[in-house]
């Protein structure tokens, strides 16, 4: 992958390593990930260690009759079997949504449901002592289709159906001369971490127990486990271990849950690494969604309406469906200017497995459906895709359907423009030696002269941080001694960056070179998950108030004696100057041996529930990409091979220029993901091939060329920094794009992802 952006030069600290924000400060992590050497929690050890299995349902929907877990008790070298008889906790788990058992007890609600969990001396020991667990099941026919759940029997106590949202905004009685219309499908996208769940529980002498996993929101997932087990949070501690991968929530609670048990229950520490069916079957997975849309437009194309209906598949439990409902309807117009809209939006239950927070959840899904929308309707009209999106683009002031003002930089013109113009790649037959980048290969079983190639454009949005009154807060302590700092914040390092932001923000605060950023656990005060780019906002934010507080601190004494304010001192490359030049110290002298710290805070303003009619301040701020795809269609066979990508963002403030063309990266190469290949197939609920060769994962030879061509800095002022979250916003714009480049080469509606080879066939009759 290619990447072309410009790079902020690096200021040098002490020993020409890049230093404070706007450089390239490399991960302190990226060696020994690199080596292999990082220690992850599949690596962890522990003396009298156990190793745990988890028994998990064949069916996507039955009636336990009995569980019977003689025989493996009995079994030599197993220490214990727990059931849903052996939770002693209160309501059940979930993030958003408490209504996830444990352990299934009188209904199996999805295939892969944990019944049971065995603890041996072995790990073949508990895995065979699992399956000589007798279920006895009375299997019932599962619901699967989410447009029948509605008439279904309740397959929960709470209900079928999770939220209904209505949304409406303007007048519902508004037409436009032009209508298109759609129906539109998305699938079920894994987020196929790089290591499968591994964690470690080891028992407390209060009678706590202290859970070693890969959490990206450990204290959410402390306080579920603890009222699981029936203990206060303080006898539950989360120690987060190294996290192999994170492109969603790590929030696969039917495997720490009964590992804490297990280790409760036998008094000596248990372990548990799943395989990558285990992996598959337990954590939650992209919304499968069905959207319908209707767009009206003047015959100029200016948009006059948009009618939608969303429908999500929650799977077997709610989980944070809500969350995601309320994203997909509020951005289910997209970032244009829509005068009137009626957008109604449900998440119901189904046997399917349980969908969960995947980055973008709710905005991918109906950012694929309103593009196609936008495509169709510059088709009817004669007009240029990017032309048409162009009339319509949202900006900052404009007032969304939820009737919520855009209060933040919106340059989504800006940004269109940037990849509009970009020069278009050369045709394969420029350049003939690379004849075998056409779809299927030079032994591909297509024709050169059946390629047809298509571009196509894509506009997303996201909002960051929590929304609907969530309570986003972070807290963040900052200490130095010696010439060293350390920043002591429970955010969680995923891959998003974090600790190496915490040390430029010191660095660039306090001028002190070397920084530390402290392991995470739950005796730290909470940060809140890792997701939606939210640290870099609220973590960061509380990193820089403390260090500025920590500042003041060292600069006052010096301000004091010289008779002068402490903003007329600066702190720059480990030294201490004054505006006119009387002082100049370096910071080690100025420190003299103290040992200074300060805690801080950082909390956004408050958002606010959207209310009956779909209505409120639901979001704290929001980011905006623009994408041009370029594709190759083999029309006779129906592959694709995507050429380019070239991407526009809004980010606010460039803080790490390596690190924030990475992030991109991953997201658009994630979305390719979800547009070509990546769909987990449920035939009645029941997941087929739970593995990386049944699920196609793009490969390093599926991964376009990624042209970073412009990186809008436009700061939102709100924001600590000006900087906006960077990884969500590609993995939401990619797919569509590539989409709308495929109906440009074949003339084919494409109104399915991921693009199936009968969608990108020319002459196909069936629908896509």
């Amino acid at each position: 992958m290619i990447s072309e952006t410009t790079e902020t030069p690096a200021a040098p600290g002490a020993e020409g390593i890049p230093h404070g924000l706007g450089t390239n400060l490399p991960s302190t992590e990226a060696d020994a990930k690199a080596a292999g050497t990082f220690p992850y929690a599949a690596d962890l050890w522990a003396e009298g260690l156990l190793w745990a299995s988890v028994l998990r349902s064949p069916h996507a929907h039955a009636r336990v009759v009995s569980i019977d877990t003689t025989h493996a008790r009995e079994m030599p070298g197993v220490r214990a079997v727990v059931t849903h008889e052996d939770v002693p906790g209160g309501p059940p788990a979930g993030h958003r949504t408490a209504d996830r058992p444990v352990f299934a007890s009188d209904v199996v609600r999805h295939h892969g449901e944990a019944l049971a969990a065995v603890a041996a001396d072995h790990p073949d020991t508990a895995r065979m002592a699992a399956a000589a667990i007798i279920v006895e099941y009375e299997v019932l026919e599962p619901v699967t289709d989410p447009e029948k759940a509605f008439a279904a029997e309740p397959l929960h106590p709470d209900g079928n159906l999770v939220r209904h949202i209505p949304l409406r905004h303007g007048d519902l009685d508004a037409t436009g001369e032009v209508i298109v219309e759609g129906l539109y499908r998305i699938g079920r996208q894994d987020p196929a971490p790089i290591g499968a769940e591994a964690g470690l529980a080891v028992p407390r002498p209060d009678g706590g127990v202290e859970l070693y996993i890969a959490s990206t929101d450990p204290h959410g997932d402390r306080d579920a486990a603890a009222a699981r087990y029936g203990l206060s949070p303080d006898q539950v501690k989360v120690v987060v271990t190294g996290v192999p991968g994170a492109t969603a929530d790590r929030e696969d609670q039917s495997f720490h849950l009964p590992l804490g048990l297990l280790a409760l229950h036998t008094g000596c520490p248990v372990k548990l690494t799943a395989s990558r069916e285990e992996s598959f079957l337990g954590h939650p997975h992209r919304h499968p969604t069905l959207l319908r849309y209707r767009h009206h437009a003047d015959t100029d194309g200016r948009l006059v309406k948009v009618e939608a209906q969303i429908l999500l598949d929650a799977g077997a439990y709610a989980d944070t469906s809500s969350d995601a409902l309320a994203a997909a309807v509020a951005f289910a117009c997209g970032p244009y200017v829509i005068p009137n809209a009626f957008i109604e939006g449900w998440a119901v239950r189904t046997n399917n497995p349980p969908s969960g927070h995947v980055r973008g959840e709710g905005a991918l899904q109906v950012c694929a459906a309103y593009e196609a929308q936008m495509d169709k309707l510059a088709k009817k009209l004669g007009v240029d895709p990017a032309e048409l999106r162009m009339r319509n683009v949202l900006a900052t002031g404009d007032v969304l359907p939820t009737g919520q003002t855009v209060t933040c930089p919106a340059p989504v013109a800006e940004l269109l423009a940037a990849v509009r113009d970009f020069p278009l790649p050369a045709l394969p037959k420029d350049t003939p030696e690379e004849g075998w980048l056409l779809p299927g290969g030079p032994e591909g079983a297509g024709e050169p002269d059946a390629v047809r190639r298509g571009v196509g454009y894509g506009i997303g949005m996201v909002h960051v941080l929590g929304a609907e009154g969530a309570d986003e807060v972070s807290t963040a302590t900052v200490k130095v001694q010696n010439g060293v700092a350390t920043v002591i914040c429970a955010a969680v390092e995923t891959g998003q960056g974090f600790t190496t932001l915490a040390r430029q923000i010191v660095q660039e605060t306090l001028g002190i070179d070397e920084v530390h950023v402290a392991p995470v656990d739950t005796d730290q005060p909470p940060a809140g998950p890792g997701c939606r780019g939210r640290h870099t906002w609220v973590s960061g934010g509380a990193v820089e108030r403390a260090a500025k507080m920590v500042r003041t601190q060292l600069l006052q004494p010096l301000a004091h004696k010289f008779g002068m304010s402490t903003e007329l001192l600066q702190i720059a490359d480990g030294k201490i100057t004054s505006y006119d030049g009387v002082l100049s110290t370096t910071v080690e002298e100025a420190m003299d041996g103290k040992e200074l710290w300060a805690t801080a805070q950082c909390r956004p303003h408050p958002t606010e529930p959207l209310d009956a009619a779909g209505q409120g301040d639901a979001f704290v701020g929001m980011a905006f990409c623009a994408i041009r795809a370029v594709v190759d269609v083999d029309i006779e066979i129906g592959s694709v091979r995507v050429v380019e990508l070239a991407v526009a963002q809004d980010v606010g403030r460039v803080l790490n220029p390596r690190q924030l063309a990475a992030r991109i990266e991953a997201g658009v190469t994630q979305g390719v993901g979800a547009a070509l290949t990546e769909n987990l197939r449920t035939p009645k609920g029941v997941i087929r091939r739970p593995d990386l060769t049944g699920y196609a994962l793009p490969t390093a030879l599926d991964a376009p060329d990624i042209r970073i061509v412009s990186l809008v800095e436009e700061r939102d002022v709100v924001a600590p920094f000006g900087a906006k979250a960077a990884g969500t916003v590609p993995v939401v714009t990619s797919p569509a794009a590539i989409a709308s480049a495929v109906r440009a080469a074949t003339g084919r509606p494409v109104n399915r992802l991921p693009i199936r080879p009968q969608a990108a066939v020319a002459n196909a009759t069936e629908p896509s």
